[in-house]
């Protein structure tokens, strides 16, 4: 590899004019991620922090974070160099990045939607999942604002219009409240006071956290992990209720409240502390 210095103009008066070219030798060694490079014991420390980051498969600034696929406490994570759509793996559940929300505080979403479970149970079986959970992650868990489930906002399917550029039914393009009404305001925000729970996402959270370099980037993203789909908080009309499609890979589409197929279920979500 040969590459050229660029001279300081200092250099040129007082020493030499011309130009400078330095070769760099490339050794390379083919090692799987549990083996060492034959030098690497003696590597430089942003070398070290590279080679670890590879190995954590977080190559983006958060290279001290466990693999994906390593179960790992809550000590072990750094949320605060997460980037959004990360997946990772903690006290037995596997979740999925979704934001930083200032202050310590950081959204995550169960990676993989809990399967059978229809619109109408969906509630329930959020509190016996939050249940089962190990004691320090939900000693992590903030308390949210989140309306009863007979209180969250509707809208309809026919009064959604849809951004092209981003593909079918995944932004809408007339997402306000003179458009929609009060289901553009229902996000999910950290309540001063009250107990740590989990949550469903409601619609106004789906379409802010999609897009690019967002928890969701793209229809893939948004589908639950092993091809899951799962419901969201808030209801459509004619007892109805809008979910992120697996087969229509991450649409947004309302489906019957009472439907409970294998495919998919509820996704809980939490926001954590850290």
């Amino acid at each position: 590899m040969l590459d050229a210095a660029e001279m300081l103009d200092a250099i040129e008066d007082t020493v030499f004019n011309g130009s400078y070219y330095y070769g760099i030798h490339v050794d390379s060694e083919l090692i799987s991620p549990g083996e060492e490079f034959t030098d690497e014991a003696g590597a430089s420390g942003n070398l070290a922090d590279f080679l670890t980051g590879i190995r954590n498969n977080a190559m983006d600034g958060e290279g001290s974070n466990p693999r994906a696929d390593v179960d790992s406490p809550p000590s072990a994570f750094n949320f605060d160099a997460m980037l959004p759509g990360r997946v990772f793996t903690m006290e037995g559940e596997q979740y999925r990045y979704l934001e930083d929300m200032g202050n310590g505080n950081h959204m995550i979403i169960r990676n993989e939607a809990i399967r059978y479970v229809s619109w109408e149970e969906q509630n329930d079986e959020l509190v016996s999942w939050y249940a089962g959970l190990d004691d320090e992650v939900k000693a992590m868990v903030r308390p949210v604002n989140v309306p009863a489930p007979e209180s969250v906002p509707d809208v309809a399917d026919g009064a959604v219009q849809w951004n092209p550029d981003y593909g079918l039914r995944f932004l809408p393009s007339n997402f306000n409240e003179a458009a929609l009404g009060a289901v553009v305001n229902d996000v999910t925000t950290i309540a001063s006071t009250g107990s740590g729970r989990a949550f469903a996402l409601s619609l106004a959270d789906v379409v802010r956290l999609s897009g690019p370099e967002q928890g969701f980037q793209n229809h893939a993203g948004r589908v639950g992990a092993r091809s899951s789909f799962w419901w969201l908080r808030t209801p459509a009309t004619l007892d109805l209720a809008w979910n992120v499609r697996q087969r229509q890979m991450g649409q947004l589409i309302p489906s019957p409240v009472t439907d409970f197929p294998g495919t998919g279920g509820v996704r809980p979500a939490l926001i954590i502390n850290q």
